[in-house]
């Protein structure tokens, strides 16, 4: 029988043959241990651990209040060791009596795993979110624009308008996407985009005739030293947060102007690269960030309510 160190290491051998890019480590946290066996008899073993987003925490923007996240070590097994893992989460569940309302079961699993994305579709699984990675390369060219489009650093004096077109980005993920548009959602994104203005992370206003008509909020991350390196290769890198086109801007250039001026600082700070969540289902995010270089690394699954597991 394989011991959960000699699964986890045949998984992270598996998990380099598909994507280069994937980090050497898989992160194991503490949770409830799970274990199953497969219909050939083969055994898999995975950590559930539970996340709670209370009312007025910036996660509950886009998360549920109760998320209940599977760690799977399935070694080489792919598609027969997480379908038996996935089977034996749900009897889990059901003995610990998961929330029917306003919860999640969540498993973030890489985007190339073809053959484990059907198994978590059997499940009921949506792929509502992935990670996506770009290289520090050139930027992309982007189209002529019509007026006058400037792209500049906001500073504190711009918190109104970044509020505002940070509320439309969300406002448009809540339909398409793993986000939830919920009451305090304006004073918790006040509060955040005053944090963000005040501190060293970046924020860009996209201007047409000195009208703010998009924004990207950013940020830099050292993979050695914070939970992200659970998710890239070791360096730093820049996280971009947040990018909203205000709705009578879009399809004109203005979000792709703004992106390469992103991208242009991004590659004067020498970053190993940068990175971003985007949700697949939405019909703009999913055409946009592929175009500006972006591709998906790791793909997380979710099944709403986590009573909704099969």
């Amino acid at each position: 029988m394989a011991t959960a160190q000699e699964l986890l290491q045949a998984q992270c051998a598996l998990f380099a043959e598909l994507d280069p890019q994937l980090p050497e480590r898989y992160p194991v946290p503490r949770g409830e241990p799970l274990v199953a066996r497969t219909a050939g008899g083969d055994a898999v073993a995975g950590i559930v651990a539970r996340t709670w987003n209370p009312p007025g925490s910036v996660h509950s923007l886009w998360q549920p209040a109760s998320v209940f996240e599977l760690f799977p070590l399935i070694g080489e097994h792919s598609a027969a060791g997480m379908s038996a893992l996935l089977a034996a989460w749900r009897d889990h569940l059901h003995e610990q009596g998961a929330p029917e309302r306003d919860s999640a079961c969540l498993v973030t699993w890489p985007s190339r795993d073809v053959r484990t994305a059907k198994a978590l579709l059997d499940g009921g699984f949506t792929p509502l979110s992935c990670l996506a990675v770009r290289p520090p390369t050139p930027p992309c060219t982007f189209t002529e624009l019509s007026g006058t489009v400037t792209v500049r650093r906001a500073g504190p004096a711009d918190l109104d308008a970044v509020v505002e077109l940070t509320l439309l980005e969300l406002e448009y993920a809540a339909l398409v996407g793993s986000s939830t548009y919920r009451p305090d959602a304006p004073q918790l994104k006040r509060t955040a985009a005053r944090v963000r203005l005040h501190s060293s992370d970046p924020v860009w206003l996209a201007e047409r005739d000195g009208v703010p008509v998009a924004v990207a909020e950013c940020g830099w991350v050292d993979a050695d030293l914070s939970a992200a390196g659970h998710r890239l290769r070791p360096g730093t890198w820049a996280y971009v947060n947040c990018v909203s086109v205000h709705e009578q801007a879009r399809g004109t250039g203005v979000g792709q102007r703004l992106m390469t001026t992103v991208h242009e600082e991004f590659a004067r700070a020498g970053v190993v690269g940068s990175f971003l969540y985007y949700n697949p289902p939405n019909p703009l995010s999913s055409v946009f960030w592929p175009r500006q270089g972006y591709r998906p690394l790791w793909t997380m699954w979710e099944v709403r309510p986590a009573t909704a597991l099969r």
